[in-house]
């Protein structure tokens, strides 16, 4: 299959981008250096290009009732203005995808994974004919714009009279702009017609200048992340695995009625967890990569899913899944790089605490 495109991708090359193939779109993973664009996002903003993301409309009478049925979060609590993030299950609670649902005026917008559009749009179709509800993709016709820093709110005030402030995290203003971030700092995105979307990309850039806005790439989006405990679907989320062994277990809402996957979830819940998803952070130096192995008490015990030398804080942070009766073992993990076990501390995430996200 052909790569594609985002409608940025010739101001990517203008820019210097080091273009790779990600969920199928050429993007880049940097322009001057994923360790510059990091601490530009943490220090100042970064630009991200996040057009490769599937968006998905669902309307029609029965859309929340649907959406409650195919997300383990409530869609019921949500008010209009407001989004939610939340995952899809197999019936035997592997994870679809994790995903955002915004909640319009009269219609409920799903944001998706690019690497997972087709499996996510067909596993929707499956339940699509016991609801009156309309589908609709419109993943093709959306740009999407992420703005992330703790000088995004400057930046975008610039150039609007909407009062930012009054967009909460994980809220939006419809036509506008949405307070959502997924790096730890505060931030914006923006969801426009593909059309426009280099233009709003060129006005960013022009209106951040003083506020030293950097355009990012994949490798920082990445860094960032993992910093703050953010787990990525292809890495740390699959369909091997549940919300309950992913971390995930704050998402799932029991009381919001029945939904796709619950009878598998309770099982697990009851019986215990195969696997643990946890987050380590290497007591001594080292470059945890995905692949190596986790161990415990000399034995491996598991993987790294996510890993590398934190921008911000020099040390290296991981992922990984171990057996559930491992998670908080009293003897500790290592991480095998190379012919040593570097001992690894076991934390509670985020990993950096010194975000300026809203709340």
């Amino acid at each position: 299959m052909a790569e594609k495109k985002t409608p940025l991708y010739d101001r990517h090359i203008e820019l210097g981008g080091n273009m790779v193939n990600f969920g199928g779109f050429l993007l880049p993973t940097q322009y001057t250096g994923i360790k510059q664009e990091h601490q530009a996002v943490r220090s100042k903003a970064g630009i991200f290009d996040v057009s490769h993301m599937g968006e998905f409309i669902v309307s029609g009478q029965d859309a929340e009732s649907f959406l409650q049925k195919m997300t383990v979060n409530d869609v019921a609590s949500l008010s209009v203005g407001q989004a939610q993030y939340s995952a899809m299950c197999f019936e035997n609670g592997g994870i679809v995808d994790d995903l955002l649902v915004y909640k319009k005026e009269d219609d409920f917008m799903l944001v998706v994974n690019a690497a997972r559009k087709k499996t996510d749009w067909n596993w929707l179709l499956r339940f699509v004919n016991d609801f009156e509800v309309e589908l609709t993709d419109r993943s093709e016709e959306i740009g999407l714009l992420a703005l992330q820093g703790p000088k995004s709110q400057e930046i975008v005030e610039s150039m609007t009279d909407l009062n930012l402030d009054q967009i909460r995290y994980y809220h939006f203003a419809e036509g506008k702009v949405g307070g959502i971030a997924t790096t730890g700092e505060d931030g914006f995105e923006f969801y426009v017609e593909s059309g426009s979307a280099v233009t709003l990309w060129e006005n960013l850039l022009d209106s951040g200048v003083a506020q030293g806005l950097k355009p990012a790439g994949l490798g920082s989006r990445d860094s960032l992340r993992l910093e703050v405990g953010f787990a990525l679907y292809g890495n740390d989320l699959d369909d091997l695995h549940t919300p309950l062994e992913s971390g995930l277990n704050w998402l799932v809402k029991w009381d919001a009625g029945d939904f796709v996957g619950r009878e598998a979830l309770l099982r697990q819940k009851s019986e215990g967890l195969p696997e643990k998803l946890i987050t380590i952070i290497l007591d001594q130096k080292g470059f945890p990569r995905p692949g190596y192995v986790i161990k415990c008490d000399g034995l491996e015990v598991g993987k790294v899913t996510s890993g590398t030398v934190s921008p911000s804080l020099g040390e290296g942070i991981a992922m990984g899944y171990v057996p559930g009766g491992l998670a908080e073992s009293p003897a500790g993990f290592g991480v095998q790089i190379r012919d040593r076990t570097i001992p690894s501390t076991p934390i509670k995430p985020p990993f950096y605490k010194g975000g300026s996200v809203r709340r």
